[in-house]
């Protein structure tokens, strides 16, 4: 089963790179970020008629999440908050997926970037780690393969950055940030690329400009899985074509395999 995970920096901008991306690489479920548009202007159809059942969250230019499913999906959920009156930025989406074999639950995530530190972005963004982690603990409870796939916005250690000494003073590289994340994880939940790839960094974000083309980048799209979802993982890579097409998003879809 392929699931892949993918900021796309604007849905209706990159659109023609969504469609060419499901057509080359045909994933079962595909979690998308920032699409940067309201529900009634996120392009459901044309995301439909590729062959996926489509569910998101949209917000008015920033944010929104989505994800596209070969497989009917049920138990949907677009919020961290129990309060329905709270003003929530559109930056979670999870459902189950009931595929062919043994279903799976996967989240669409886009954590709040935090910058500059030292103002109330970078508080909102501990306080959104925080809702999270409550809500993913409680998911380890039914014991199910549990796939937490997004642009996390932190790079989770110095060697996740093409040039460490530039990200000090950023909200991606504080200690509060990788603190938070690290709690994520000790609930019992795998960072996909690091269990396969112990030694190996890729960047899966490149900022405009020269960037790419240097090769100076940031791991800070991850896939978390649970112990039952870890012991499924096959592979896991980064696809850079997408990222080197004209009008691209600054992020690269980042793809896992994991068996029925």
């Amino acid at each position: 089963m392929k699931i892949a995970t993918w900021n796309v920096n604007s849905i209706r901008v990159r659109l023609p790179h969504v469609i060419d991306f499901i057509k080359k690489q045909s994933p079962d479920v595909l979690l998308l970020q920032e699409l940067k548009a309201q529900d009634h202007d996120i392009p459901k159809s044309d995301l439909e008629d590729t062959g996926y059942n489509v569910i998101f969250k949209g917000q008015k230019a920033y944010n929104g999440v989505a994800i596209l499913s070969k497989y009917p999906v049920s138990d949907i959920v677009t919020s961290l908050y129990e309060d329905e009156d709270h003003n929530e930025q559109a930056r979670y989406i999870e459902c189950w997926v009931d595929s062919k074999n043994s279903g799976i639950r996967v989240a669409s995530i886009y954590l709040p970037n935090g910058n500059p530190i030292n103002t109330e972005k970078f508080i909102y963004k501990i306080e959104w780690m925080t809702k999270l982690k409550q809500h993913v603990e409680k998911l380890l409870d039914n014991e199910e393969s549990i796939i937490l796939g997004g642009d996390f916005n932190v790079c989770p250690e110095d060697r996740d950055a093409a040039n460490p000494e530039a990200m000090k003073n950023d909200a991606l590289f504080q200690p509060e940030s990788r603190a938070k994340l690290r709690e994520i994880i000790n609930l019992g939940y795998y960072d996909a690329w690091r269990a396969l790839n112990p030694n190996k960094t890729n960047w899966s974000y490149w900022d405009y400009g020269r960037a790419f083309e240097q090769n100076k980048g940031l791991r800070i799209d991850h896939f978390l899985l649970s112990p039952f979802a870890i012991d499924k993982l096959q592979s896991i890579e980064i696809d850079t074509y997408h990222r080197s097409l004209e009008k691209p998003s600054d992020h690269a879809p980042v793809i896992i395999n994991i068996s029925d």
